[in-house]
């Protein structure tokens, strides 16, 4: 099954009505298939109503239960795999107003404990100065006034002490220069600071030295619930749980290859000088 971001809607129907029809093609009643499966009838209809999205167990026990064969299986996986996800184009985003996606942002961060942050070429609004965060919106035709003013108010989150951040950069994030030399000093510099909190790690890969594996996109991993991946054009939410677990396997790799504490701190301070002279 292809991806096609002008379809991601579509599999959340397709798999309900898919896992509907194997149901009656083995002859069994939403209550029977419910009792098979150990859930409730209530959420048998919720899933084949499409207005819940089961997990993999529940599709485990729900193929098992009408003996689906080996290719219907293959299919509905693909197909939950696809429901699982959700992409957001740049354009519909600026057509909405970016500030709205901030918002969106901010409702999870609030609601998420743990965050993985890996920034392949640019820093992160969290960790951004208003001026970095200024220069990053210049492409956008629309007054961004107010999306300036919620990045910044999103970023109080970082003294939650309750909330576990961990931010991993590549030397290219930190030192491109998206603002003039003295205030890309300030950017690096206020990087540096922030290692300082006691629920931020903060950590960065240089160029040097031999790593084999290489990223190709700037992510976001939530708790263990949902991956965000940016790209030029725009967001892939994922949600399924094997895409989940290969993000997190890859930020732990990520993470052997950078810098942290005392040694990332004495890195920053070398580009801020370098960036002062």
């Amino acid at each position: 099954m292809t991806f096609d971001p002008e379809q991601l809607g579509q599999p959340k129907q397709e798999l309900a009505a898919l896992l509907k029809e194997l149901r009656k093609r083995a002859g069994l009643t939403g209550d029977r298939l419910a009792r098979r499966c150990n859930m409730s009838q209530s959420k048998i209809s919720r899933i084949e109503n499409g207005k819940a999205q089961p997990t993999l167990l529940d599709l485990e026990r729900i193929l098992r239960a009408v003996v689906a064969p080996p290719e219907v299986i293959e299919e509905v996986i693909a197909l939950a795999r696809l429901a699982n996800t959700e992409w957001q184009d740049l354009r519909s985003l600026r057509r909405k107003g970016l500030e709205k996606k901030q918002t969106e942002l901010a409702a999870l961060e609030s609601s998420s404990t743990e965050f993985r942050f890996f920034l392949l070429s640019m820093i992160t609004g969290l960790l951004s100065t208003p001026e970095y965060i200024r220069a990053s919106l210049a492409y956008s035709p629309a007054d961004v006034t107010k999306t300036i003013a919620r990045k910044l108010e999103r970023q109080e989150v970082l003294y939650d002490t309750t909330k576990r951040f961990t931010f991993i950069l590549t030397e290219q994030a930190v030192r491109w220069p998206l603002l003039p030399p003295a205030a890309m000093a300030l950017q690096i510099d206020r990087l540096a600071s922030l290692t300082h909190l006691e629920n931020v790690k903060l950590g960065v890969i240089p160029i040097a030295g031999y790593k084999p594996m290489a990223p190709m996109d700037t992510f976001t991993v939530y708790d263990n619930t949902l991956v965000s991946v940016e790209n030029t054009t725009g967001v892939v939410i994922l949600r399924d749980s094997r895409d989940i677990e290969m993000h997190l396997e890859l930020f732990s790799t990520l993470e052997r290859y950078a810098l942290f504490g005392e040694e990332v701190r004495a890195l920053l301070a070398s580009w801020s000088a370098a960036c002062r002279s």
